[in-house]
């Protein structure tokens, strides 16, 4: 089981900002691997840096309340040393530690070594499961959904400002989204590349921001999509539907939305590959002498031959009335139909003398025996 991030650094689930970044801070400067030696701290304070990563961030933060970690994986990086935003970055962290042992140095612009950020962001790809009747899944066709998604703000188109104006270059950062720090300790020297402080590592600062999403860029909405489901589908099978996961962030591209579906069950029907089975009663004497009987498919009724002697428990086959290959509709799985064989438990009169007649005729013992019979002083004589 996932461990809990709220729970890993302490704090309750209604924990301030403030509360949740001096949880942080503490539990970093214990097991920060250049001050902890012991084995498995570098894997916690990696554990404390994830869950703070995803707990600091309003958004994020709101995902992993709601669904989890499958909320916000692959919406931040993976576990490990990460820029630490509004905590001050490593930097900060690095100072907080060796405070007694040495001033530092002044935050400054990122050196021509320091790559520009881009400032697009791809979308997160979301997740629908979808459950499908039998028939649907044999035959495929369109299904309507509704899916609750991040969309750019038709205001702002995206941007974050305010129409009519636009962001502006981090004047702390010089639009790289980084700064360089220096520390000195005992040690000697060390340098430091941290996410800006002033514009959260986007390179640029937004001075109006744009009322209908604050600043955001996006908004969740509703939206209703018809999605195409192939036929021959089955149970787990994944559809993409591109370009309809959440919106990027500042102009980035959309991502997907991945359709998982689940099959229900059938009443009349089982269904196994592309093969389907199900079951035919037919009663002695159409065993015994042959008939032709109405069966149900999905593709409708179906006229099925019953050789005469079929025993219990016969699988008749209708070829090509199965399911469809899933990518190769033409081509079709068989319908397999088991005959099961009806026995009455009573009979009328004429019938069980007429049955009894034979089995005399056949010498086949019955009932009470030969001679004991219904028909035993009848049939005595002759």
């Amino acid at each position: 089981m996932a461990a809990d991030y709220y729970e890993m650094l302490g704090v309750a689930r209604d924990a301030s900002k403030d509360e949740i970044k001096r949880a942080f801070r503490e539990l970093a400067r214990r097991y920060h691997p250049d001050v902890n030696k012991d084995s498995g701290a570098e894997e916690r304070f990696k554990e404390i840096n994830r869950a703070y990563e995803v707990l600091s961030e309003p958004e994020m933060r709101a995902r992993y309340d709601r669904f989890g970690e499958a909320g916000v994986s692959g919406a931040a990086g993976a576990s490990g040393f990460q820029d630490m935003g509004d905590v001050g970055g490593f930097a900060d962290l690095f100072e907080t530690i060796f405070s007694g042992f040495g001033g530092m140095g002044t935050a400054a612009g990122g050196g021509s070594s320091t790559r520009r950020r881009s400032s697009q962001v791809r979308g997160d790809d979301l997740r629908l499961d979808l459950r499908l009747e039998f028939r649907e899944a044999v035959f495929g066709g369109e299904k309507e959904i509704r899916i609750p998604h991040m969309e750019n703000c038709e205001t702002c188109k995206g941007s974050g400002a305010k129409p009519g104006t636009s962001a502006s270059t981090c004047s702390t950062c010089n639009g790289t989204g980084q700064v360089r720090r220096a520390t000195r300790t005992p040690f000697g020297s060390f340098a430091q590349v941290a996410t800006c402080p002033n514009c959260n590592g986007e390179g640029r600062v937004i001075e109006e921001k744009c009322e209908t999403c604050n600043g955001v860029g996006r908004r969740q909405v509703r939206k209703k999509l018809k999605v195409t489901i192939p036929a021959g589908v089955d149970n787990g099978t994944r559809l993409r539907v591109a370009g309809e996961g959440d919106a990027g962030l500042r102009g980035g591209p959309s991502g997907d939305l991945y359709v998982f579906l689940n099959i229900a069950e059938d009443a009349e029907f089982e269904r196994d590959g592309t093969d389907i089975h199900s079951e035919l009663r037919v009663s002695y004497l159409q065993a015994i002498l042959g008939c032709h009987n109405e069966v149900k498919t999905v593709d409708g009724p179906e006229e099925l031959a019953i050789p005469p002697g079929t025993q219990p428990g016969t699988v008749l086959r209708l070829e090509g009335k199965g399911v469809p290959k899933l990518g190769n509709s033409v081509s079709r799985g068989d319908h397999l139909i088991t005959v099961q064989v009806e026995i009455p438990t009573r009979l009328e009169r004429e019938e069980r003398e007429a049955l009894e007649k034979l089995a005399y005729q056949k010498g086949e013992n019955v009932g009470k025996g030969r001679e004991g019979g219904l028909f035993g002083g009848i049939f005595r004589g002759h």
